[in-house]
């Protein structure tokens, strides 16, 4: 999807949430339960921004209906270089509706989740805070 890819490009975090449904559902790399809800999924884009370094996207791809989207990336979590694909689908309205992310190898995998995990409690307040 042409307009997060670009937005996230820019760092224009605020551009970004504007393209997720109120309902999205966010699954994490990390996390076995997926989250749901504008607020969550956009907090965590936000303190993703902060923990990915190098961040670019190197490849797009689409399905025949224009609804689905991979967007392949490469970044790095301090010392560890990934690399991870986001999996978008748009729905009728023209909103992401789901965003799945997938990251590889396991030891940058687990360098995010430390990451992050160190960041969820400002994620969660974030995300409260907004859902007022």
């Amino acid at each position: 999807m042409r307009a997060f890819r670009e937005a996230v490009e820019a760092h224009d975090l605020d551009a970004v949430e504007a393209l997720l449904d109120e309902d999205v559902v966010f699954t994490s790399p990390a996390a076995f339960k997926p989250y749901s809800g504008k607020p969550i999924t956009a907090a965590i884009l936000r303190a993703v921004a902060e923990v990915f370094e190098d961040f670019r996207y190197e490849r797009e791809l689409s399905g025949a209906d224009g609804r689905d989207h991979a967007l392949v990336f490469a970044a790095r979590v301090g010392d560890r270089s990934l690399e991870g694909c986001d999996f978008l689908h748009v729905n009728e309205d023209g909103l992401i509706d789901r965003l799945t992310v997938m990251v590889r190898p396991l030891s940058a995998a687990q360098a995010l989740a430390a990451a992050m995990g160190a960041r969820f409690e400002q994620i969660a307040a974030e995300a409260a805070a907004r859902s007022v």
